[in-house]
């Protein structure tokens, strides 16, 4: 497994590129020798990126129908997964339809709940504020059969909200997740893009996993988009059990705690969660 990686994740250290091509003929021609004699990928390269993506998923879980419009996010599938993995042992490791979980931000890669309805068989609703990525996602789960009925799209009219205006009256879930923006302004969100493309040897301003302004950026950054989802959450303190987001900055977590505190919540955990060298971490509460 690779470093750090939840014990049930499917990913192993090096992919084996000749069986993802065995299931995926369409990721031959982006697989060349690297320096060290390995089979790889350019990971600079977005379309190699989806490419591989659409063979993990496909081997992986099943997933047979896999594609994003240019310019949107591209996720790793395995960090991806591991959240799925976190959350289950968060709630004990539940199996089936009756486990009800929401997406804040479910982008137009769908890739949560195609992830979480194909290991564990959850029932999803992703919420997303983008019509555009809204209606792909819907086109995704629609061509994968095997989840088609466990995944719901629901367009949020909102980019202030999270959970009003996407959960109804009656309606209860087990889990709430959510990957939110990481930045506070297009530039701050472009300065992360280049960095990122540096560390990859890249020399076009096209970044590996893409992402449109709502996904990368908004008011206030990662920290005033969690804090006004704390503020919502006790809103819907009877209707959700765990509320649940990733945190990509750790001196997040103690501002964030306060946050709780002062909302009443009667239970936060902080999960931490590891991929090679990369460090994440996930803040779950519930009242």
């Amino acid at each position: 497994m690779k470093a750090g990686l939840h014990p049930r994740n499917r990913f192993n250290t090096r992919y084996d590129f000749p069986a993802l091509i065995s299931v995926s003929p369409e990721l031959a021609v982006f697989v060349k020798v690297n320096a060290h004699g390995d089979d790889s990928i350019d990971y600079a390269d977005p379309q190699a990126v989806k490419a591989l993506n659409a063979a993990l998923l496909r081997q992986a879980y099943g997933v047979t129908h896999w594609d994003i419009p240019s310019g949107y996010l591209c996720p790793p599938i395995p960090g991806r997964s591991d959240c799925i993995h976190h959350l289950a042992d968060l709630i004990g490791q539940r199996r089936g339809a009756d486990v009800r979980v929401l997406d804040i931000g479910t982008g137009a890669n769908c890739i949560y709940p195609l992830i979480g309805a194909s290991e564990y068989g959850w029932s999803f609703v992703g919420a997303e504020v983008d019509a555009a990525a809204c209606k792909w996602a819907q086109k995704i789960v629609a061509a994968n059969p095997g989840v088609a009925g466990l995944i719901e799209c629901r367009l949020q009219k909102s980019a202030a909200q999270c959970f009003h205006g996407i959960i109804r009256p009656g309606e209860r879930f087990d889990l709430t997740l959510c990957n939110p923006p990481f930045h506070a302004s297009a530039a701050e969100a472009a300065e992360g893009t280049q960095r990122k493309l540096r560390n990859l040897g890249g020399k076009t301003t096209a970044l590996n996993f893409g992402g449109r302004a709502n996904e990368l950026w908004c008011e206030g950054g990662e920290l005033g988009f969690i804090r006004r989802m704390i503020a919502e959450s006790v809103d819907f303190a009877q209707q959700c059990g765990w509320f649940t987001t990733l945190v990509s900055k750790s001196e997040h977590l103690r501002p964030l705690e306060r946050t709780l505190r002062k909302a009443n919540a009667a239970e936060v955990r902080i999960i931490d969660m590891a991929q090679g060298q990369k460090k994440s971490r996930m803040l779950a509460w519930r009242f």
